[in-house]
């Protein structure tokens, strides 16, 4: 996942006007925020940043860049490509270096100190950011520019600069009435408060959700590491002589594959999915439903029928109609493939000697078991292969190096926000310095869920910046010495988070704006989606898949295995990931009218399961309305479809790999010319044209999945 932060999903590399108080005094010199970091890549120095430095730096980062607008606007010549739309996407460095240093700590490793910034800057930033774009004068000026773009000479990312900035401030109601913009301003202001009350609820109710266990016997199914693991992290949280099992952001938790104790597991079960719903203080509901209708009121006001209908405006999509047209062709397959395997499934727990009727609790436990007597192997026996380490210097760095010829190298002198952090330096092919990769890759109940990408500094040559960019986890970290092993599962999602970094690694373009992952959010998990095609390639998964203890390679039985299993509970994994989409854009396709109706959120949740036909008593949705962070704290809303969408044209993708040669440095040159290197300085679908030549077909995603 691409992790999106308020303040960086902004236009024309505007870094999203309240006016600030002109009694603040003003920040310190000793703000290592105000100006560029003298370390190496510009990488912030962590070592000298304290939470009072976040809030000074970030409003005087405002006043800097309305500062440049007012210039801007005051220009006495006429409106040009260079005086007003780069000026423009020079804007707001200060603004853009402390939004991001603050966000990326706060997803990483918040406190009540950041919180309380967060909740206390975003609306600042949002009227920010309206200020800018429902500025008249200053759109007045972009217009111009627009108007004589057929006669100006531009590079072809100059021409799609000048499209993209104006099509922001149209997007952004820059030609609404007065006070259709003063009702605008106050909306986003709103909308920005609730999304950060909703995140830290969430964060909130997901620790105190953990479930304790006293009794060790009950961890039956688990291994050693992994009981030594909850030990730590309940001792860690003031339960001494217990275990702690805490919760991931998807309904469906890791543990209860392996769990024997079937209380245990529908204990388990039952805390994720009532997250954000359980009526206490940190019960998300109320936030999520006055989210929905502002939404829908400002998608109104900006002249469209719902608030995906203004979000698909810039997505590769294009339409409510072209997403439901999708998912109509895929929840279908993928539910009758669910219903035949939970058959299966409800069959071996009647040969297991059980008469209870299979339940959501109970399915990755019994679809863990006829994996076992399908492919005759578990996750057990992969894990010991799937060291941390190796993994990630031995497989995702030596994919890397073999694709692009990128080299890492450990720096220990550089400063890191964690203990648990560690910062590579990246070279390119000619040795040249590239840029800086940071590794986040353990839980904490400071972090936030899930797995996501962050730029910390965005590539460009405009500002002379070469990137910085960070892969955060949530894998359980060990205890004492023990080396962390990886599921199945948690490898992929390494390759694939490495797939963003990569992009921003290689990001080859002239403008912040363009820089690496900024792309449409329905193309952006494309490239990531491809990098986890390497996962199982041999050469390299005989690179890094060798026993802890012993050093011996995966066994190639094995590797056929985990090969010929790849189609196995494709049913229930589409039928989850495809019961969210639906769910997100059955929220985000309502009018204001109807949003208005809506007061009971777990029931719209049902009926809108049902209309969608993807709703099986034993698969819940990937993520319930009260804990789907990507749509509610992220930059998903209405969005959550990308992952098929983009899958479709990664199936696709993989196909070209592995009909041209597969594993080569050729390949890898193709894929980072023409699609990580150029960003999202061109048509999105125009750039994989130009990586295969036509567009891309659907077939070879629904032979994946096991569909056709």
């Amino acid at each position: 996942m691409l992790r999106y932060a308020p303040t960086l999903l902004l236009a024309a590399g505007l870094a999203g006007c309240a006016a600030i108080p002109p009694s603040e005094a003003p920040p310190r010199a000793d703000n290592p925020l105000l100006s560029p970091s003298t370390l190496d890549y510009g990488l912030v120095d962590f070592t000298r940043l304290e939470d009072r430095h976040f809030l000074p730096a970030m409003r005087a980062g405002m006043r800097q860049q309305m500062a440049e607008v007012e210039a801007i606007k005051a220009n006495a010549e006429a409106p040009s490509f260079a005086n007003t739309i780069v000026a423009l996407a020079r804007s707001g460095q200060l603004l853009d270096r402390s939004t991001r240093a603050f966000y990326a700590l706060n997803a990483a490793d918040t406190n009540d100190a950041r919180q309380a910034v967060e909740a206390e800057i975003g609306p600042e930033l949002a009227a920010h950011l309206d200020a800018i774009l429902l500025d008249p004068a200053l759109f007045e000026r972009v217009q111009a520019v627009y108007a004589q773009r057929a006669a100006m000479t531009m590079t072809p990312e100059d021409a799609w600069l000048l499209e993209r900035t104006h099509r922001d401030f149209v997007n952004a109601g820059a030609r609404l009435d007065a006070a259709s913009k003063a009702q605008l301003k106050q909306l986003n202001q709103q909308l920005t408060a609730l999304s950060t009350q909703f995140s830290q609820k969430l964060r909130a109710d997901t620790n105190d959700s953990a479930v304790l266990v006293r009794d060790r016997a009950r961890l039956a199914g688990l291994s050693e590491t992994e009981i030594a693991s909850l030990a730590k992290a309940a001792t860690d949280a003031g339960h001494e002589g217990a275990y702690r099992i805490s919760l991931i952001l998807p309904t469906n938790q890791p543990s209860l594959a392996r769990l024997e104790d079937r209380d245990l597991r529908r204990e388990i079960y039952l805390a994720s999915i009532a997250r954000g719903s359980n009526g206490n203080a940190h019960d998300t509901r109320a936030a999520m439903l006055e989210m929905v209708r502002l939404r829908a009121q400002r998608a109104e006001l900006l002249g469209y029928d719902s608030h995906a209908a203004v979000q698909l405006v810039e997505q590769t999509a294009g339409s409510v109609e072209a997403v439901q047209s999708m998912l109509g062709r895929v929840i279908p397959p993928a539910v009758r493939n669910a219903r035949r395997e939970a058959e299966a499934l409800q069959e071996l727990v009647y040969a297991d000697g059980q008469r209870f009727k299979l339940a959501p609790w109970d399915w990755s436990y019994y679809a863990e078991k006829l994996r076992t007597q399908r492919y005759a192997f578990d996750e057990a026996q992969l894990k010991p292969y799937f060291a941390l380490d190796r993994v990630l210097e031995d497989g995702v760095f030596f994919m890397a190096e073999r694709l692009y010829g990128l080299r890492h190298e450990r720096r220990t002198d550089l400063p890191t926000y964690h203990p648990d952090v560690t910062v590579y330096e990246v070279f390119d092919e000619a040795g040249e310095g590239l840029g800086l990769f940071i590794f986040d890759p353990y839980a904490r109940p400071s972090k936030r869920g899930g797995a996501w990408m962050n730029a910390h500094i965005p590539q460009n040559r405009l500002e002379g910046a070469r990137p910085v960019v960070g892969n955060h986890l949530n894998i359980n970290k060990p205890a004492g010495d023990e080396p962390a092993l990886l599921t199945f599962d948690e490898v992929n999602t390494l390759f694939h988070e490495y797939g963003h970094a990569v992009h921003g690694l290689l990001s080859d373009v002239t403008y912040r704006r363009f820089s690496g992952t900024t792309v449409p959010r329905d193309f952006v998990e494309f490239p990531s989606q491809v990098h986890e095609m390497w996962v199982t390639w041999p050469e390299v998964l005989k690179n890094y898949a060798r026993h802890v203890e012993t050093g011996e390679p995966l066994p190639q039985s094995l590797v056929d295995k985990i090969q010929a299993a790849e189609k196995f509970n494709q049913g229930y994994a589409s039928t989850e990931y495809l019961a969210a989409s639906a769910l997100d854009m059955a929220w985000h396709t309502l009018s204001a009218a109807q949003a208005a109706q809506v007061d009971d959120v777990l029931r719209f949740e049902g009926e809108a399961l049902d209309a969608a036909q993807a709703r099986i008593p034993e698969i819940f949705p990937r993520y319930r309305s009260p804990y789907f962070a990507h749509i509610f704290a992220g930059g998903y809303s209405a969005g959550y479809y990308s992952y098929i969408w983009s899958e479709v044209l990664d199936a696709d993708a993989v196909q070209w790999f592995e009909e041209n040669g597969g594993f080569t440095r050729e390949n890898g040159r193709h894929f980072a010319r023409t699609l990580l290197a150029p960003g999202g300085s061109k048509d999105s679908m125009q750039l994989y044209r130009d990586f295969r030549g036509r567009d891309a077909r659907i077939e070879p995603l629904l032979e994946r999945r096991g569909f056709n």
